[in-house]
């Protein structure tokens, strides 16, 4: 491994650019893994590193250790004081390890014929990686988020998600408006106006595009109009509104049950 202790070094300027910066990461095409666990998701589903950095402190952690004994010699290392590591960590509280991975080519959006979760306006990071983490456990695929929501491959979003990134086929700056009439199946949007039904009526055995709005908003009225039914979580207690990633995880839960029992 290569130490590095000067904040000019040009590799901890890009490493800074990447950990802050959205229109840096699509300037340079890269983006940052946190954590050794995060760092294992990746490679257990192929995907390649192009760098990895870890701090002084973080070489002597047992997890850090063996994930640079399995990454060997053929892979870019470097070790930066543990101040220096904080500097270009993503988060607050650093992991000791990052990894340099590319961007994804983006994908054409073709015709989906199964389950789909769609985000309109989920801006906080944490909640955008705890949807795509929960889409991943539900046996959901394939998200799309409109124009306005957090970057789905920015290092926070990956942190949260914890690997669901690499089994998920995620598109971002899609017009749902537009997308939307075109899908084969329900389009079921959570809502608390008056002609919402409860989502524990519904028969959610056929294919179904979920639609989610931000943490203040939530769905816009002009996707909110693409709705074939508006859909209610019911709660019994003294609280009027879930948060959104607590929300997909109740509905998508509700129709992984009711596809179980079939």
């Amino acid at each position: 491994m290569k130490a590095i202790s000067s904040r000019d070094n040009p590799l901890v300027k890009r490493l800074h650019a990447l950990a802050s910066s959205g229109r840096e990461r699509r300037i340079l095409g890269e983006t940052l893994l946190d954590g050794a666990h995060l760092v294992q998701a990746a490679l257990e589903r192929s995907c390649r590193l192009k760098g990895l950095v870890v701090s002084e402190s973080g070489v002597r952690k047992a997890e850090i250790a063996d994930l640079l004994g399995e990454v060997g010699q053929g892979l870019p290392c470097h070790v930066l004081p543990d101040t220096l590591f904080a500097h270009v960590s993503p988060v607050d509280t650093p992991s000791g390890v990052l990894a340099i991975i590319d961007l994804p080519a983006e994908k054409p959006l073709g015709t989906i014929v199964d389950n789909l979760v769609v985000l309109d306006g989920v801006q906080d990071p944490g909640n955008l990686g705890t949807i795509l983490r929960t889409a991943a456990a539900a046996g959901v695929r394939h998200v799309l988020l409109a124009e306005g929501c957090a970057g789905a491959w920015s290092p926070r979003v990956l942190r949260a998600g914890m690997g669901a990134h690499f089994v998920l086929e995620v598109h971002e700056r899609v017009d749902l408006a537009a997308w939307l009439p075109g899908f084969g199946g329900q389009v079921l949007a959570t809502a608390l106006s008056g002609d919402a039904c409860s989502l524990y009526d519904l028969d959610l055995r056929a294919p179904v595009a979920w639609v989610f709005g931000g943490e203040g908003q939530g769905v816009s009225p002009a996707v909110l109009a693409c709705a074939t039914r508006h859909v209610l979580i019911p709660m019994p207690g003294a609280i009027e509104s879930l948060n959104v990633g607590a929300a997909v995880a109740v509905c998508l839960f509700e129709q992984a049950r009711q596809l179980g029992s079939r």
